[in-house]
């Protein structure tokens, strides 16, 4: 017997005719993969409770194999995630972000409560995604272990900058100079600085409070794409492909 966890569902494999194995983030156990039998039967009680972004208790034994789902409580569903497509392809990178980082067994209660909060935001988002998504992958990233260094230049520590540029091999901000000596910096300028330290402090349920153009926020979240797949060793994410699809008409 595994016992009672609490568990966020990141993804779904049909197992055999009738069953799921489920991804769960839990909080203190990392991620657990477990089966759901008969989630495809017709008439099915738990199809609703086992797809992806649901929040559930659930109960759990240990198979000779797998471990099993005995019993499923819900707690949230985030239906309404479901209900917008820029909802659901920016909670699905949110998954995405959660299944890459984090290993099966490896506590990580940040990882969870962020993920949680970002759901319960995003499933009332109905505008400004970049500014959202932005934020929470300054938070997400920081919460891993590699927080960009905003503070001075992470070369030669100088902290007067006024010409910089952002390094994702390096982790942070570059003075104009420092940046001459490596071959990765990108456009980085005093209102994205201050913006990217305003969006990776600020709370997930008052980014009203920061005032940024969807297009400066765009730049910071392609910024942070780049620099979480450069840390977790990913070349891209499903999710964010199929919204670039999307927003290029398809092409």
């Amino acid at each position: 017997m595994y016992g009672r966890i609490e568990g966020i569902i990141l993804k779904e494999l049909r197992f055999k005719d009738t069953s799921k194995i489920l991804t769960l983030l839990t909080p203190y156990d990392g991620k657990i993969s477990a089966i759901a039998r008969g989630a495809y039967r017709p008439k099915s009680q738990i199809i609703g409770t086992t797809q992806p972004f649901a929040y559930n208790r659930f109960i759990l034994f240990k198979g000779k194999n797998f471990y099993y789902i005995n019993q499923i409580d819900p707690i949230e569903s985030y239906y309404s995630i479901r209900e917008n497509m820029n909802r659901l392809l920016y909670g699905s990178y949110m998954l995405e972000l959660a299944d890459s980082s984090v290993l099966e067994g490896e506590e990580n209660v940040k990882i969870f409560l962020l993920l949680k909060k970002g759901l319960d935001v995003l499933s009332k988002t109905d505008t400004n995604f970049a500014k959202f998504i932005a934020a929470y992958e300054l938070k997400f990233v920081s919460f891993l272990g590699y927080k960009p260094l905003l503070e001075g230049c992470v070369m030669c520590e100088d902290r007067e900058l006024k010409d910089m540029a952002f390094s994702i091999a390096s982790g942070g901000i570059v003075c104009k100079k420092c940046s001459n000596l490596i071959n990765d910096s990108m456009y980085f300028d005093q209102a994205m600085h201050n913006a990217m330290k305003s969006l990776l402090y600020i709370p997930l349920d008052q980014l009203d409070r920061v005032k940024i153009s969807p297009r400066m926020a765009s730049k910071i979240h392609d910024i942070m794409v780049k620099y979480i797949l450069n840390r977790i060793d990913r070349r891209s994410f499903n999710s964010l492909d199929i919204l670039k699809s999307m927003k290029n008409g398809g092409e």
